[in-house]
């Protein structure tokens, strides 16, 4: 017979059906296998009407690796194709089979089909140099076969076939310097593609695998094979939540490479109206070793209708829940010709906003219910969730809010905001917070003893992100947020008597520290040291810090106040010294300041000079 040419505009198209529409050649056997997935769904359909077809035959999919041959062959007992069929829906690019039969059928819901674009099987081309296929329409006493090596074009002949189906026999191309075409042959590398992107495909996908037994009396090992179905075939997210146990979630998780650890907390839901979607999410029990690096993928598995289309979908969950693994299943979603991308439609941004409010949900169920669970969620991947606060200029602060939580002064333990703002004292003004490397250096902070003593709550902001929160949400339910380190903290008295009587000497201090502080005063806040640093301005000591230690950092310095405890009797000998050695009193004044700066842990200019300085006091 003569070769035929494809029905389509050009050569050009054909060669772009190869080789531009899929990103990825592994694609072509997820492909070839809903194809086949097609075939048998519509045999099933027909034998609800047909009494010829059997509702209860055996309906499978076969795979058949032949290194020896270099072909990959896939077998189907679908509902097969006679010649004008063959012509149609292989000769004609972009022509759907499965969408004809659904329209031809008075089939509703276009949408729940596999292989609605018709262009799938032509992916089979990238990875072989000639692909035959070999079909028998049910009901028929004839048989066909297709043959084509590419754009030039394809014939149909007449052949044998025992039963009805389908088969596609891929010649493999050689191997060349970038691509290794043998792998198709390997059993385990057949294995995990079905498994990753075929695995819930509603029949059983078999194949011949190699078995091998260790006799221990002769210590030889005996090859044989075994048919093994590679699919689980019904996927977790069908079955009913009554029927799963945590042993089943826990299993699936580990099966789909979500994490090596058991999952923290699982959120399965099902989602039924305009658009229909089923999720599993899982929290992890352990931060993934890259979780904060560029490294780290996130994103969910998506599928439709049982196949995986893009195994990490960033569209479908926020940055802030990044640390969230697990999949989204749904028939109604909007896809790109190669089925590989979405289309940025209403539909995706539905479910994800979904999503992101059942997370939320679910987090606050465990906050108020399970504590101690939320507290091992919030140390794990709370940084993240307050990235998200002040990321993108803090368009999500409101969304995110009640989820942070913070150390309390006054308890010694986790509390959410709105559990502060319940027990704020009638007088105050601010919601009090002070930040520090850690808690325990934060509590030895002198500002904290004063703030204490004053029976305020404190809030202890120990990551480097904490204050750029602070900042971003500016305030919770009318309360404003303000450090305790800062110049205008409300946490001050009336000025005592010893700073009214001392403006010349603090005029002096202030002259001898010229371009390390902004101004030197009397502290009301200090009751045991002697000395601190306070802040003035929106840039506070600890943001310095953290802003100092960012690639290509500025020098950026907080406006800076040394406040000296007027009530301390370094202050008596301050005063004496002024009187007596001015210029011993700079000496004592840098290292009064040097030892503020270490005791807010910023170093200090010259270590050199701050250690021979205080050697000359003593």
């Amino acid at each position: 017979m003569a070769k035929k040419e494809f029905k389509a505009e050009s050569k050009r198209l054909m060669e772009l059906m190869i080789n531009s529409i899929y990103s990825n050649k592994e694609i072509f056997l997820r492909e070839l296998i809903s194809n086949a997935s097609d075939a048998i769904d519509k045999s099933y359909y027909l034998s609800l009407t047909d009494k010829t077809l059997k509702k209860d035959q055996d309906f499978y999919i076969r795979i058949i690796p032949n290194k020896e041959e270099r072909t990959l062959t896939i077998i189907d007992n679908g509902i097969g194709m006679d010649s004008k069929e063959l012509e149609d829906n292989l000769g004609t690019i972009a022509q759907s089979g499965t969408l004809s039969f659904k329209l031809e059928n008075n089939i509703k819901n276009k949408d729940d089909i596999i292989g609605q674009f018709g262009v799938g099987f032509y992916s089979s081309f990238m990875v072989s140099s000639t692909v035959v296929v070999i079909s028998k329409k049910y009901n028929s006493n004839e048989a066909y076969k297709w043959i084509s090596s590419g754009i030039d074009g394809y014939t149909i002949t007449k052949c044998e076939k025992e039963n009805f189906g389908t088969e596609v026999i891929l010649k493999l191309k050689e191997n060349t310097k970038d691509e290794n075409y043998d792998e198709y042959f390997d059993e385990y590398k057949l294995r995990s593609l079905i498994k990753k992107y075929s695995d819930f495909i509603k029949f059983p996908i078999k194949m011949e695998v190699t078995k091998i037994d260790e006799n221990e009396d002769d210590k030889k090992e005996n090859v044989s094979s075994e048919d093994e179905i590679l699919n689980s075939m019904i996927p977790i997210w069908r079955k009913k939540k009554k029927d799963l146990k945590k042993e089943d979630y826990d299993n699936f998780y580990v099966e789909k490479h979500f994490g090596y650890d058991n999952p923290t907390h699982v959120i399965h839901s099902n989602v039924e109206g305009i658009i229909s979607f089923d999720t599993i999410l899982y929290i992890p029990s352990e931060t993934p070793y890259d979780f904060y690096t560029k490294e780290y993928e996130r994103g969910l598995s998506l599928y439709s209708n049982n196949v995986l289309i893009v195994e990490k979908c960033r569209e479908l969950i926020p940055e802030y829940f990044g640390f969230i693994k697990g999949l989204v299943e749904s028939p109604d979603i909007s896809l790109n010709i190669s089925r590989e991308l979405l289309q940025n439609d209403r539909k995706l941004l539905v479910i994800a906003k979904n999503i992101k409010d059942k997370i939320k949900k679910e987090l606050l169920d465990l906050l108020k219910n399970d504590r101690e669970k939320y507290e091992n969620i919030f140390n794990n991947f709370g940084r993240t969730i307050k990235y998200g606060i002040y990321d993108n200029w803090g368009q999500n602060k409101d969304f995110l809010s009640d989820l942070i939580i913070f150390y309390s002064s006054l308890d010694s333990k986790y509390v959410t905001l709105d559990e502060y703002v319940s027990r704020i004292k009638e007088d105050q003004k601010y919601i009090y917070y002070a930040t520090g490397d850690d808690i325990k250096k934060i509590d030895k902070l002198p500002q904290t003893e004063f703030a204490k003593e004053k029976g305020y709550e404190i809030l202890y902001l120990t990551e480097e992100v904490d204050e750029f929160v602070i900042k971003t949400l500016i305030k919770f339910k009318d309360y404003e947020f303000k450090s305790i380190s800062s110049d205008d903290s409300d946490l001050t008295e009336e000025e005592d008597k010893e700073s009214k009587g001392n403006k010349e000497i603090f005029k002096f201090l202030k002259e001898a520290l010229k371009g390390k502080v902004t101004d030197v005063k009397s502290s009301t806040k200090l009751i045991k040291y002697p000395v601190c640093i306070t802040s003035k301005g929106e840039l506070s000591v600890e943001m310095e810090k953290v802003l100092q230690m960012m690639p290509n950092a500025k020098d950026i310095k907080a406006d800076k106040i040394l406040e000296i405890n007027t009530n301390h009797k370094i202050f008596k000998l301050i005063k004496k010294t002024y009187k007596e050695d001015q210029k011993k009193l700079k000496k004592l004044i840098k290292v009064l300041y040097n030892q503020a700066l270490l005791i807010e842990g910023l170093p200090i200019d010259d270590a050199v000079e701050y250690t021979n300085d205080v050697c000359e006091l003593l």
